[in-house]
């Protein structure tokens, strides 16, 4: 009878000849964790300097809605108080969409500028360990074609 061959063993010992470099893995991983860091950074940052600027603007429209509320001599007061917090509502508005702007456009920014780092980053260690694997896949077929 024929006896089948040990595929498991053949396996072992070919993965063997291939070694895998795990510390390629591990710098990758650390340099995602880094880039997540520095982005989570980046919105946090966004984050409070928006909600910053939403409570002034609270602050502001409930300062102006207290003077507005106040009680008036003459009927056409009124109106006058309506149209002045109308008035200054529409600028304070300009004014804090402005300042929305402002951080959006810093958060893009410093987005862009790290997406750029990572990626150069992210091309070196590729290169790193494409090169090292190539010397490791070449000493191990060399290794091989000199045991038999």
């Amino acid at each position: 009878m024929t006896k089948t061959p040990d595929m498991t063993a053949m396996f072992k010992d070919i993965m063997g000849a291939f070694p895998v470099d795990t510390a390629a893995m591990e710098d990758a991983f650390k340099t995602t964790a880094t880039l997540n860091e520095k982005l989570s950074a980046v919105a946090l940052s966004a984050a409070e300097k928006s909600t910053t600027i939403s409570s002034k603007w609270a602050q502001d429209t409930l300062a102006k809605l207290a003077e507005m509320s106040k009680a008036k001599a003459e009927p056409a007061d009124y109106a006058k108080a309506m149209t002045d917090f109308a008035s200054a509502y529409s600028e304070a508005a300009a004014e804090h969409m402005a300042a929305f702007a402002e951080v959006a456009k810093k958060a893009q920014m410093d987005t862009v500028e790290l997406m750029m780092a990572a990626g150069k980053d992210m091309s070196e260690d590729a290169t790193a360990a494409v090169k090292k694997a190539t010397n490791d896949a070449t000493a191990a077929v060399k290794k091989a074609a000199t045991v038999k």
